[in-house]
């Protein structure tokens, strides 16, 4: 039995390598759209990638199961899912063998209705499976949220307690050494409070896992449909493609612009995204840019704040522009209209950022200037305090929000530690070109330090 696991730091997401030594025959689980790894990894195990598995329609990441039907890898979902391209749909309870190795498809709704976990079983023989793939139902610290199909008429209360029904009457019925491998780890959206352990076992989430501990049904309901941080933009996009035909993902660079290709692209309504860290972009960069940096979760945030349908201009060096495009393909965003490099745009036709240090602000604070502090935070993070008078409105909530800060002719953003309060504040200047704004050099985390 072989079990790899692939884990995408900056999406926070996991998928899996499932293969049988004494076959060659394996199942990928989970992947995501940029195949190569996979296929490289196969191949040096020896292995032929026969099917790749589907825990659910994922809406935070662009799955890879199209590219890998073009190698000839069948796909399979359990048979609640209704894609419109060709799949094997497993029933409840139904295994698929690899040889020895044999996986059984666990109907598990509540994250999403056609939600399965696969169990890992040695053999076929085996009393109890080794391990299992518990995709978007059970994490390591948490469980899945049931609120992301809201939108598509579902109720979250209903999920919510098929997911209890999940976890307690299919994972929690395992033994207790049985090892769990979830599809996200810490950061993801999926969740309210991930671990940054990318693997557990049953018997230690029955008595770690805050919400597992909840054993009354109506509890349980209560506190995993209240205070999940807000979804990215992207997620219902990723959600419908996910079941799509679409096309395949296009490894070609983006093209180079000239200066008046870029100007046109603009005026027609593209957005023009600099990946460089917020500390470069501060001083210098094109007028109405989005800054989000490739360090942080770029993929996540660029889909937060800019639409799936807006085309993109790509800036940075030719290494960044290549891995951002890599990066946005993962979720869908394909639309790369072309990229530019920051030192083609003269100097003095650069727009530059006012950075204010936490004592800058705490002295503005205290004299009787009138001015908009914005906290862009997700809601669990407040608990660690905020700045006194803040408006609060989450990153992802952004761009639905905006209206709120019409009238606002002076704002400074702060988030964390910097990172998304550079994204928020491009926004912010790209929308409101009215106002000032800036942002808090070192985020809340600044601020505590001075007082």
């Amino acid at each position: 039995m072989i079990i790899e696991q692939y884990y995408l730091q900056c999406l926070s997401q996991a998928s899996y390598l499932i293969g049988d030594q004494t076959t060659g025959r394996a199942v990928i689980v989970d992947p995501r759209r940029d195949i190569e790894e996979y296929l490289h990894d196969a191949e040096k195990l020896g292995l032929r990638i026969e099917m790749v598995l589907e825990t659910h329609l994922h809406a935070d990441f662009l799955s890879g199961h199209l590219e890998f039907a073009q190698t000839g890898a069948e796909i399979g979902y359990g048979s609640v899912a209704q894609p419109e391209f060709p799949a094997r749909l497993f029933d409840d309870g139904e295994r698929y063998s690899l040889g020895q190795v044999t996986l059984e498809i666990l109907h598990t709704p509540g994250h999403t209705p056609e939600s399965i976990s696969v169990a890992i079983y040695e053999t076929g023989e085996s009393p109890a499976p080794h391990a299992v793939l518990t995709g978007d139902t059970l994490f390591i610290g948490d469980v899945g949220r049931p609120d992301l199909l809201v939108s598509s008429g579902w109720s979250k209360i209903e999920l919510a307690g098929m997911l209890y029904d999940s976890l307690h009457e299919k994972l929690l019925a395992m033994p207790d050494d049985t090892v769990v491998y979830p599809a996200h780890g810490a950061g993801s959206a999926c969740g309210k409070n991930l671990s940054s352990d990318t693997w557990s076992t049953i018997g230690a989430q029955r008595t770690e896992n805050p919400s597992i501990r909840i054993r009354n049904r109506n509890e349980f309901i209560e506190s995993i449909t209240e205070g999940q941080p807000a979804q990215p933009m992207y997620f219902s996009y990723n959600a419908i493609l996910n079941a799509q035909l679409r096309t395949l993902r296009v490894d070609a660079p983006p093209l180079t612009l000239s200066r008046a290709e870029l100007e046109r692209r603009v005026g027609e309504g593209a957005a023009v995204l600099d990946v460089r860290s917020p500390e470069v972009f501060a001083l210098g960069h094109f007028p109405g840019a989005i800054n989000v940096g490739l360090e942080g979760r770029f993929a996540e945030f660029a889909g937060s704040v800019i639409g799936p349908t807006t085309p993109i201009v790509l800036c940075g060096t030719t290494d960044q522009v290549n891995e951002a495009q890599k990066r946005l393909a993962r979720i869908g965003y394909d639309q790369i209209e072309g990229s530019f490099a920051p030192e083609s745009i003269p100097p003095e036709q650069l727009a530059v950022t006012l950075r204010p240090t936490a004592l800058e602000l705490r002295e503005r604070l205290s004299t009787d200037e009138q001015f908009t502090v914005l906290d862009v935070r997700n809601p669990g993070e407040l608990e660690e305090g905020a700045i006194e008078g803040s408006v609060h409105i989450p990153l992802a909530e952004l761009n639905s929000r905006m209206g709120q800060l019409t009238d606002a002719d002076d704002i400074v953003v702060y988030c964390a530690g910097g990172y998304r309060s550079s994204i928020a504040a491009s926004v912010l200047r790209a929308e409101l070109s009215g106002s000032e704004v800036s942002d808090l050099v070192g985020g809340f985390a600044g601020w505590e330090q001075i007082i």
